[in-house]
């Protein structure tokens, strides 16, 4: 790429990769720690297979929802994700789309595991917005709060 037009960011966490996986995957624990507060996550769908659907409704503080629909590309469970908004459900083309999501759980050992984020946009601006919006502080916190929720998991 001649742009720079990813963000990204990484974690070492003590817990096991599948725990993090988990987190992304299963709906019931997605609600939990996905968005940073102020925000909430009211809603999580999600078909994780390649070219499945995903929908997360998230509420902003001042009451409206955000959703936020997409499509997995890639699915190696316990070690990657990959997703995008540039397709909603059975690849119908989203209106806007802003990015694709990358998501890699690498199990270090001795129950560890680092988890990195990569954010590539579509465009320099969008990466720019994205940056503007609180990118390392907000990704930041729903990271620490995946964390504290994958050490919870049995």
């Amino acid at each position: 790429m001649s742009e720079n037009l990813e963000l990204s960011l990484s974690r070492d966490f003590p817990v096991s990769a599948d725990k993090l996986y988990r987190c992304w995957t299963e709906p019931e624990l997605l609600v939990q720690w996905f968005a940073p507060p102020p925000w909430k996550t009211l809603r999580a769908d999600l078909d994780v297979r390649p070219g499945g659907a995903s929908l997360v409704v998230m509420q902003g503080p001042d009451g409206p929802e955000v959703p936020n629909a997409g499509v997995y590309l890639e699915v190696v469970p316990n070690r990657r994700l990959v997703m995008t908004d540039a397709y909603t459900r059975a690849w119908v083309p989203s209106a806007k789309p802003f990015v694709t999501i990358i998501l890699d759980f690498l199990d270090l050992g001795n129950g560890s595991s680092r988890y990195t984020a990569t954010v590539r946009h579509w465009t320099l601006e969008d990466r720019q917005a994205h940056e503007n919006m609180g990118f390392e502080q907000g990704w930041g916190t729903a990271a620490a709060q995946m964390g504290a929720m994958a050490a919870t998991l049995g």
